[in-house]
C-alpha cells in the first residue's frame, strides 16, 4: 500500500522492480494532485465506476496509467505530468 509516497509492505513480502515503479508511478501522481486530492478523486472515481460494466479497481484512471506503464523502467523519466487524465 502506497500512502503519501511511503510503501506499506508485509514483512515477507517481495517488492520487485514492477511493483516498485507501478507505486513510484502512483507517487508522482499523487505529487501532481498534492496528495489529498488523489485520495479524493481515487475514492469518487472508484464508486461512480462500481457502477459501471468491468472492474471498478483496474478500471480508475490513475490505475490504469500504472498498470499500463509498471514495465517500463524508463517511464517516469518520460512521464507527461497529469496523463492519467488521457
Amino acid at each position: 500500500m502506497n500512502v503519501c509516497g511511503v510503501l506499506f509492505a508485509r514483512k515477507e513480502a517481495k517488492i520487485d522492480k514492477k511493483t516498485l515503479n507501478h507505486e513510484q508511478i502512483h507517487t508522482a501522481q499523487m505529487k501532481e494532485l498534492l496528495y489529498v486530492f488523489f485520495y479524493l478523486w481515487y475514492v469518487l472515481e472508484w464508486i461512480v465506476r462500481l457502477f459501471m460494466k468491468g472492474n471498478a479497481y483496474r478500471s480508475i484512471s490513475f490505475e490504469r496509467e500504472a498498470y499500463d506503464n509498471e514495465n517500463n523502467d524508463r517511464y517516469l523519466n518520460e512521464r507527461r505530468k497529469f496523463a492519467w487524465l488521457y
